[in-house]
């Protein structure tokens, strides 16, 4: 908590060729789990922006703690659900070499405060993906959007659809966000 980082399980449900893979993320260490082959592999900050939807994109990026903000203006903007919205434009500045985007932009509703879109780009300043946050639903208290569409930055014909469901409290016991507990992972 005092670091300002958080850490994360996730246990892929679907496609079922990914069933049960898991991904644990605890600070800025990103490590992926596949109960086929029962290996724990790091990930690079490089090899979590490979994909339609990217590794980071998954366990999400702390735009909070790792990046610097600036305001960039006022706009308007159409969001993911063709609706036109004020904005303000953020851009995001890596403030650490191992994080998963080197630089976003992000729109943000004025009224709402809301995610409304943002662009995620590599060190080179090529636009990797483009992300639309949408049907915000009343989740653990607050308003939190329940899908997001990515669509990648070099083939526009690469799009993902991430959908969240079921939000819940859960006590999770301190040895699933372990490493080498991985392989004994079970959910229930």
């Amino acid at each position: 908590p005092s670091g300002g980082q958080y850490r994360s399980l996730i246990r892929f449900l679907a496609p079922q060729r990914d069933a049960n893979k898991l991904m644990l993320k605890n600070g800025n260490d990103l490590w992926f789990y596949d109960p086929a082959s029962q290996a724990s592999i790091r990930l690079s900050p490089q090899q979590r922006v490979l994909g339609q939807a990217s590794n980071g994109d998954v366990v999400t990026v702390n735009l909070a703690k790792d990046y610097k903000a600036e305001l960039l203006g006022e706009e308007e903007l159409t969001d993911g659900e063709r609706v036109m919205r004020r904005c303000h434009r953020l851009r995001l500045s890596a403030s650490a070499p191992d994080v998963t985007y080197h630089r976003v932009e992000i729109w943000v509703d004025t009224t709402s405060s809301r995610p409304v879109k943002a662009h995620f780009f590599a060190e080179s300043g090529h636009l990797l993906k483009t992300a639309y946050y949408r049907k915000f639903q009343q989740q653990l208290g607050r308003e939190r959007p329940t899908e997001v569409v990515i669509i990648d930055g070099l083939d526009t014909s690469w799009v993902t659809v991430m959908r969240y469901s079921d939000y819940a409290w859960r006590d999770v016991p301190d040895a699933w966000l372990q490493r080498d507990y991985l392989p004994r992972f079970k959910p229930e």
